[in-house]
């Protein structure tokens, strides 16, 4: 059985494809449907339908290639439900650069992620 710290940082790396393929709806699984997700400049989207939408529009920017998130952390709750998941993010086509926090939550055997805060440092 593949431990959740593990599943998690898995499920990362598969988000980081989807992005740099441009897979916008793909993405969905990924997010509970009630998914909060505060972005570098502070901005707050709220709902997987509204993060969907919003992968969608940065990837017809034009130029936009991707950006990847490095998990360098992650740790469980006492019941192993939940998660956070602590890591760096960068634009590879922009000079962007920060750390994040997600949040994440199994459901039906499947981690989702519940919330992410983004920090642009560069």
């Amino acid at each position: 059985m593949t431990h959740p710290a593990d599943a998690i940082r898995a499920r990362r790396k598969l988000t980081n494809k989807l992005i740099a393929a441009h897979e916008a709806a793909r993405l969905r699984p990924f997010f509970a449907p009630e998914a909060k997700v505060i972005v570098g400049d502070g901005g707050l989207i709220l709902g997987a339908d509204e993060v969907i939408a919003a992968f969608a529009a940065q990837f017809a920017e034009p130029g936009f290639t991707a950006y990847v998130r490095e998990t360098e952390d992650v740790q469980l709750d006492a019941a192993g439900a939940r998660a956070a998941e602590r890591g760096r993010w960068t634009v590879r086509d922009r000079d962007l650069r920060g750390t994040y926090l997600a949040v994440w939550r199994k459901v039906t055997g499947q981690w989702v992620i519940e919330s992410e805060l983004y920090v642009t440092l560069s």
